[in-house]
């Protein structure tokens, strides 16, 4: 199969800050005009990136559109995701603000969002870390679900009548505590409940950030499977962690055998054939921020590389009797363990 393409987040890119740090590792990432920014670090990732993705209307808009994609030279504008989260406006919410004006306003700044992602043929994410809640008691839990699926099937309608892809991506807190959408589970049923408004939902797929699984205890790769099964599987936003919070690491630092298995059933269901990218969705706080994109470039391929020489008849006949053993064999064959390496094993035995 051949390279999947990629993109890259260019939030990747800013101040990088914490609320421990609140100015940030990377301060002069603050005072470069998003234009700039761009070409630094296409200058620096230079053919290793295919394509970007920017938050709507922070990183990109109608004003700097223009001039952001002059930056990107060869590259293209791959995804444009919602940014109203880090609005204080919004702080108790956006689509489901308990001011109506609000909501309003919200879904109106969606809606332009998939207009410019239509003209420049990008795809639209929609991350809703700010739908959500802090403590108990503090929300009516079914009017504030309604107000959220109905601007979600406002926004899948609006963007069906443009051509526009729309990709969900679940989060379990940060910035609410408690996000609405926060696994596999509650994004499934959020497409559900779009469809049963009668809103076609052909074009609403799940964009999986890898490491938001991580931290939720779900399975890479069985909800890959899962989803790419549903006809579901419209993104990924590749990284890792430590498993306790949106690390957004690099690539195979952590959790290294379930991005391989990820990697694996990725070429099995033969994603990418219709477009799909790997997006890599990182935040170097303290690391030369290029290099650590680059070098997740890199480990990402190397993993995909390392699914490729798995012997997938034999791995599947040891899944199919759910032979862990067997599967290992086969799995760290192609990692390097063969015959010749057991044969040394032993002999090092006999000659100590």
């Amino acid at each position: 199969m051949n390279r999947v393409k990629n993109s890259v987040g260019i939030w990747a890119f800013g101040a990088n800050a914490t609320r421990f740090m609140p100015a940030g590792y990377h301060p002069e990432g603050m005072q470069e005009d998003m234009p700039a920014k761009v070409r630094r670090v296409v200058d620096g990732l230079g053919e290793l990136a295919d394509g970007y993705e920017f938050h709507y209307p922070g990183e990109v808009n109608e004003g700097n559109v223009d001039k952001v994609r002059d930056a990107l030279g060869t590259a293209d504008l791959y995804c444009i995701a919602l940014g109203l989260f880090n609005n204080p406006r919004y702080a108790l919410g956006s689509f489901i603000n308990p001011d109506e004006k609000l909501r309003k306003e919200a879904i109106a700044t969606t809606r332009r969002g998939i207009e410019l992602a239509a003209a420049v043929g990008a795809k639209f994410i929609i991350w809703p870390g700010g739908e959500g809640y802090n403590y108990p008691f503090q929300i009516p839990y079914r009017e504030v679900w309604e107000h959220f699926i109905d601007a979600i099937a406002d926004a899948v309608a609006w963007a069906n009548e443009r051509g526009v892809v729309v990709l969900l991506e679940h989060k379990n807190s940060e910035p609410a505590m408690r996000i609405l959408m926060r696994d596999i589970g509650m994004t499934m049923f959020v497409i559900n409940k779009v469809r049963e408004k009668g809103v076609a939902v052909d074009n609403l797929k799940v964009n999986m950030d890898w490491q938001h699984l991580i931290m939720n205890g779900e399975p890479l790769s069985e909800y890959a499977a899962l989803l790419a099964g549903e006809g579901l599987l419209g993104h990924q936003h590749g990284n890792s962690g430590w498993g306790n919070f949106d690390d957004d690491n690099m690539v195979g630092a952590s959790f290294f055998m379930q991005t391989l298995e990820l990697a694996l059933t990725l070429r099995r269901c033969g994603y990418g054939r219709n477009g799909e990218r790997v997006g890599f969705d990182l935040f170097p706080y303290t690391e030369d921020q290029v290099e650590a994109v680059r070098r997740s470039i890199y480990q990402w391929e190397y993993i995909d590389s390392i699914a490729a020489r798995i012997d997938d008849k034999a791995l599947a006949q040891a899944q199919a009797a759910h032979d862990a053993v067997a599967a290992y064999e086969v799995i760290y064959r192609a990692l390097g363990l063969d015959e010749d390496f057991i044969r040394r094993v032993h002999e090092s035995r006999r000659t100590d």
